[in-house]
């Protein structure tokens, strides 16, 4: 029989926003509440239902201009939460922010003397020099951003290269890798998906390409876009579907109509409903994501539950887990390569339905089973704790 634990979940940014650490979070939450308790500590981000089979605890802050973060005054906000949150009697605290809120979670831990986890989601330094616009002070600012996980008692990253570029950033102690799951199933109404594919003008269409996430030049959504204009030019036919929103959503757009991309080019704004996202993923034939900023994507997992391979950078962290032309497929940051890519990739609907169906067995993780290896690591932690204090 399980012990059922006391969690804290402590995250610098969650619903209403939304974006992939908010979506593991919750999921996470969801999983282990079912044999736990869990508190999720979070800032007021906006109107927001907290109807959760878990506890959600909300501390208010300003909100970050242009961004759905919100920036929490450690002198105002933490004696007046502190207190509140000692009483919970935490077993365990799993911070998944350096921020804050994270700091918070870290100093409630060491006052109960209960283990402290964290989880490495970001690639700070990516976030950190698209507004710098400075590699050096990036660095800088990322080594100093990263200093509060070294408090903690154990570090999870979502990805092996995850473990040197940390400790490259001045992470000094031996991270565990846990992978990321998806709470996504495989598109099953054939009317929802008939009713998209009616909605955006799909039904002829052979060629569907699909981008989910935010709009923001961090993940190469300008790439994708010169690679498109490449496509267009070589006379290709296809469709290709933007889904998400984010702050560079309008240069997206004005760029769209500079390369009059207009026909070719589908935004559907933010979709929140799972069941649509499964059949947008489902109609679609490769999912285009060029990121390098991205740790562990949840997209590919939700597309290769859908049986939609991905096509990533070789060099990426997201690319260093495909294995090319088996479970998706992988090429090097150049647009004319990887507009030659997406053609080659198409062309070969033998290839392409191969990889599509191995994408799906080799892919796919639930979060029961992530919750589960999650669990396991708070009790080996709390053991470890109580036989360092006998």
């Amino acid at each position: 029989m399980k012990k059922r634990l006391k969690i804290g979940l402590f995250i610098d940014t969650f619903y209403p926003a939304i974006d992939g650490v908010v979506i593991a979070v919750d999921n996470l939450a969801l999983e282990l509440s079912k044999y736990n308790d869990v508190v999720v500590v979070a800032p007021n981000s906006g109107e927001y239902d907290d109807i959760k089979p878990y506890k959600i605890y909300r501390i208010n802050g300003l909100k970050v201009p242009s961004s759905e973060y919100v920036f929490i005054n450690k002198k105002t906000q933490f004696s007046k939460h502190y207190k509140k949150l000692l009483k919970e009697r935490f077993d365990v605290i799993h911070i998944h922010s350096p921020f804050n809120i994270g700091k918070l979670g870290i100093k409630i831990a060491k006052d109960l003397n209960i283990p402290c986890i964290c989880t490495v989601h970001t690639r700070f330094n990516f976030e950190v020099e698209r507004i710098a616009k400075s590699k050096k002070i990036s660095n800088l600012a990322t080594k100093v951003i990263l200093r509060p996980y070294n408090q903690c008692d154990k570090c999870i990253v979502v990805n092996d290269p995850l473990i040197e570029e940390i400790k490259n950033f001045g992470y000094k102690y031996d991270p565990v890798v846990i992978y990321n799951g998806t709470d996504l199933k495989k598109c099953s109404s054939k009317k929802l998906r008939a009713e998209i594919i009616e909605k955006y003008n799909l039904k002829d269409e052979k060629n569907i390409l699909i981008f989910v996430g935010r709009i923001i030049s961090i993940k190469n959504i300008f790439f994708i876009l010169d690679s498109l204009k490449l496509l267009k030019d070589k006379n290709y036919d296809f469709k290709m579907l933007f889904v998400g929103t984010g702050p560079e959503e309008n240069e997206l757009k004005n760029k769209i109509k500079k390369y009059k991309l207009e026909n070719e080019i589908i935004m559907t704004d933010k979709i929140t409903d799972r069941k649509t996202l499964a059949c947008l993923y489902d109609i679609s034939n490769l999912l285009l994501f060029p990121s390098l900023m991205d740790t562990s994507s949840l997209v590919r997992i939700e597309a290769a539950i859908n049986k939609t391979p991905g096509l990533f950078i070789s060099e990426s962290m997201v690319g260093v887990t495909i294995k090319n032309n088996v479970n998706g497929f992988t090429c090097s940051l150049d647009n004319e390569k990887y507009t030659n890519r997406i053609i080659e990739i198409l062309e070969n609907r033998r290839l392409l339905n191969r990889v599509s169906r191995s994408a799906k067995r080799t892919l796919s993780k639930t979060w029961r089973k992530v919750a589960k290896e999650t669990y396991n690591l708070y009790i080996k932690m709390i053991e470890q704790k109580e036989n360092e204090d006998e």
